[in-house]
């Protein structure tokens, strides 16, 4: 009999024993497992959110601004109202009354993408707001009706180019309730002291969200409750957002999303939704909101771009004596996400001195969001840049200029690492891309094709946000459901929890069933931030020896079992067992059929994320690249990756290389081709379709290596850290490092595109 899971549902604790999913008895946690979804969206069984399809249905077409501020003098919608199909055409003259979308990071269950009032009145605020919504029969008599509004403006000046914003003056910028300004030392003294210095500016441009599926909702009332099928990251969160918006009960509010085709931080609560419930509740019909990719551009945002400056000083052997990481990015007045580029900057690396700061600037625009590893994703492309012109400057291997400048403790907040491994991921990684043998920039040719290799480190902070909770079920059969408040948006979360459940139960993969994507289930989590399994997991652990007490409460004194407390039993071969005793063992089975009960559920919150208080705790990456430039056209190809990730226990092999495969193509996108054209004449996005704006083809993508070094941090749950951001986090950085070794020539303006280096 193989040995009972060993329990202790507090041990990522400080102080505490690592968890007992390190140590695994049944395989099923850090196993290659195929996602259990798969089969469902091979076969189209999947059903997405504009794919369900209540009775009476009708669809809904958009209609925007087309100037970024002043107000609508006149809306002539009667050729409209009367076209085929039309049903309703929605206004601010004829919208109910809506309060503004609590705004996300301003409020614990919030999750809008800004505040600000929804076709209330006359106002606009952006190029691309909403200012029509029709209802028709059919889409395309939505699309036709929307055509023949005929809509005039009072135009008002507006701030539409960067230049102009920064003249305005900045702002400190806050993110997650603090200010980003870290200054210990007189870093700028150090820096003009220091033997060895660089000092540049860095740029990266706006970008947009392009997941596969585009946004899309399917409303309908029901009297006073609202039932939204969404494509969304914040089930709970949209449920209580949206009845904020519509002044009801919580509780009168069901939001399912079983299926999400991407998100990396856009699938929220954004304008669409709020549109959809207001025009059906005004209809008293079903409404499917599906945005046009033009409409995605338009209504949702993505990344900010952002200006860096970016200083090292280092004494003769390397090591720095100041980290300056500096700079502007911009954001409207209606949301709370400036980029946050200097956070990965914060930990990385040791240095005697720092001077770190974000300072915003406003725009009249529309509210930008959180865009996979906000801030860590521009922000290690202008410090590991840096890094790699001081290790020219040292004439030293950019590698060992990191791996001398390896900090001990947190360099700015003192605490202990949780795990840090960067330094046997850099030495792998470096063994099996073939470090050695990279040449000089610019020495290495093959016909028109200069050959370069880079390197840069990602970092990404581990996260286990409040509101974790789950409930399990054990039926009488000795099967298990798990429920949960969760979202599946292909990264295999459900996959990686059934695993959990089933090491934590003692059961096999097929016996255990996980419920998400809704609501009404137990939990308020986001998928965002690398940490919904962490919060899943948590909650799984708490839960399960809730599970296990109640099991023993059943067993009563003519079981095998009699006489023990909850710690002294694991989960083992479809049942219980004592933990160094494992013929004191009886089967769920048995216990509830002796019991005379068919299931027997409990529920149960995860314990607070205390360990965030007492460790510094992030993923980590070194990221390796190859790249090929033409001398005659300046094209660039990447003809090979491999990344190196140091992100504690990987829970599932197969879908973690996934996640961190997507997060390096996501990364290549950055690197080389995607950037928002934003005409700051009139702050209209120009490229709002992906025939014009460029994301990684297969074509663009090379060979992509995975390796991870796999070893648990005993201070968490399961020992693993997130896998879903740590991927583009470095890669900007590798390509552009690359890209100087191959030329010589120093690109510091993202993205990497042919024009700058012919």
């Amino acid at each position: 009999m193989k040995k009972a899971i060993e329990l202790a549902p507090d041990s990522w604790m400080p102080g505490g024993k690592p968890d007992p999913l390190i140590h695994h008895q049944h395989g099923h946690v850090g196993k290659s497992v195929s996602r259990i979804d798969g089969p469902l969206k091979v076969k189209g069984a999947a059903r997405f959110a504009a794919e369900f399809a209540p009775s009476n249905m009708t669809y809904a077409a958009v209609m925007f601004s087309t100037i970024a501020k002043g107000r609508i003098a006149s809306i002539d919608t009667s050729a409209a109202v009367t076209a085929p199909g039309v049903i309703l055409v929605m206004t601010h003259h004829n919208a109910p009354a809506m309060k503004p979308m609590p705004l996300f990071m301003t409020n614990a269950r919030a999750a809008g993408g800004d505040n600000l009032p929804i076709m209330q009145d006359d106002r606009i605020h952006w190029n691309g707001q909403p200012i029509a919504l029709l209802l028709a029969e059919t889409q395309e008599q939505a699309d036709h009706a929307k055509s023949l509004i005929r809509v005039s403006y009072e135009v008002e000046s507006a701030i539409t180019s960067f230049a102009a914003a920064k003249a305005q003056g900045t702002e400190p910028g806050m993110f997650m309730g603090e200010k980003m300004k870290v200054e210990i030392g007189d870093a700028d003294a150090a820096l003009a002291a220091a033997p060895h210095k660089v000092s540049a500016t860095y740029r990266t441009p706006r970008h947009n969200h392009n997941a596969i599926e585009p946004h899309a909702a399917t409303v309908a009332w029901d009297g006073d409750e609202l039932r939204v099928h969404d494509a969304s990251q914040a089930v709970a969160h949209t449920a209580w957002s949206l009845a904020q918006v519509f002044d009801i009960d919580e509780k009168l509010v069901h939001v399912t999303s079983p299926y999400v085709g991407g998100g990396f931080g856009s699938k929220c609560l954004w304008q669409h939704q709020v549109l959809g419930a207001a025009a059906s509740r005004i209809a008293g019909r079903p409404v499917r909101i599906a945005l046009s990719r033009e409409g995605v551009y338009r209504v949702v945002g993505g990344r900010s771009l952002t200006e860096q400056h970016v200083a090292i000083g280092a004494q003769e052997d390397g090591r720095f004596t100041s980290i300056i990481h500096t700079g502007v990015t911009v954001m409207s007045r209606q949301n709370a996400l400036p980029e946050p580029f200097i956070v990965a900057t914060r930990s990385g690396y040791a240095a005697d001195t720092f001077k770190l700061d974000v300072e915003v600037a406003y725009m009249d625009m529309l509210a930008n969001t959180f865009m996979r590893a906000p801030g860590e994703a521009v922000g290690t492309f202008a410090l590991e840049c840096a890094i790699d012109e001081l290790a020219v400057e040292l004439a030293m291997d950019p590698i060992e200029l990191r791996i001398r400048n390896e900090p001990d403790k947190d360099p700015t907040q003192g605490t202990p690492f949780s795990s840090r491994h960067i330094v046997e991921a850099y030495r792998a990684g470096a063994e099996r891309f073939g470090w050695n043998r990279r040449t000089l920039p610019g020495a290495r040719r093959e016909g028109e094709w200069l050959i370069g290799i880079g390197c840069a480190t990602g970092t990404y902070p581990y996260y286990r946000m409040p509101g974790g909770a789950v409930r399990i079920t054990l039926a009488q059969d000795g099967r298990a459901r798990v429920a949960v408040a969760a979202h599946e948006m292909g990264m295999g979360m459900s996959t990686v929890n059934t695993q959990i459940a089933a090491e934590r139960l003692g059961l096999a993969l097929d016996e255990v069933s996980v419920e998400y994507g809704d609501s009404t289930l137990p939990g308020v989590i986001l998928a965002g931030g690398s940490q919904q399994t962490a919060a899943i997991g948590a909650a799984v652990i708490a839960a399960q020896r809730l599970l296990v007490t109640e099991l023993l409460k059943l067993a009563g004194n003519d079981s095998p079992l009699a006489g023990l407390s909850a710690d002294e039993v694991g989960g083992l071969d479809g049942g219980l067992a004592k933990l160094d005793e494992q013929d004191r063992h009886e089967s769920y089975v048995s216990i509830l059929s002796r019991a005379g009960r068919n299931e027997v559920t409990v529920e149960a919150q995860a314990p607070m994320p205390m360990e965030l208080q007492h460790w510094s705790m992030h993923s980590y990456s070194a990221i390796f690249s190859e790249v090929r430039v033409n001398v005659v056209t300046g094209e660039t190809r990447v003809s090979r990756v491999l990344g190196s990730f140091d992100c504690g226990r990987i829970l599932n092999h197969k879908t973690a290389a996934s996640q961190f495969r997507g997060g390096i193509i996501m990364g290549l996108g950055l690197a080389l081709m995607e950037e928002t054209q934003f005409d700051e004449r009139n702050g209209r996005i120009m490229n709002a379709s992906l025939s014009d704006y460029h994301v990684p083809a297969h074509l663009d993508v090379p060979p992509i290596e995975i390796i991870w070094t796999d070893i648990p941090d005993p201070h968490t749950p399961m020992g693993a850290h997130g896998v879903g951001e740590i991927g583009i986090t470095g890669t900007g950085a590798a390509v552009a490092n690359a890209v100087f070794n191959a030329t010589g020539k120093r690109i510091r303006d993202l993205p990497l595109t042919l024009d700058k280096l012919m």
